[in-house]
């Protein structure tokens, strides 16, 4: 069965950083397209950061410079290193991944990802 698991969220003051943890089970992540995305409250899911199968990573203007995406291929986890954090990065944090379109992912367009973790929550708060 396929799972997607995160971890890592917190309460974190700004300025802070953290770093968000998703194994893939189930599958081989590192075959596959995989993100991260996140909503805040009141708001719709945006990508924050993506890798497509092919090409490299992808980040929203809005976390360039300060979000990194890796993949760890041993422990089959993804991970999202985030610094520099300010109250705009509230949010619940998810990861998904495509299977089942041929669709690469590189858009990083929610809707295009078919398999999604629970999330984690990530606030950012003095």
């Amino acid at each position: 069965q396929v799972q997607l698991v995160e971890s890592g969220g917190d309460l974190v003051q700004p300025g802070g950083s953290l770093r968000l943890s998703c194994a893939g089970i189930g599958f081989t992540l590192e075959y596959y397209a995989i993100g991260w995305f996140r909503q805040a409250p009141g708001k719709g899911r945006e990508g924050v950061s993506c890798k497509s199968v092919y090409g490299g990573p992808s980040y929203a203007d809005s976390v360039k410079g300060r979000f990194t995406i890796s993949i760890d291929k041993a422990k089959n986890t993804v991970f999202l290193q985030m610094n520099h954090l300010t109250p705009e990065d509230t949010a619940v944090y998810f990861c998904a991944t495509i299977l089942e379109s041929p669709d690469d992912g590189s858009s990083c367009r929610p809707d295009k990802y078919d398999y999604w973790g629970q999330g984690t929550q990530v606030t950012v708060s003095s």
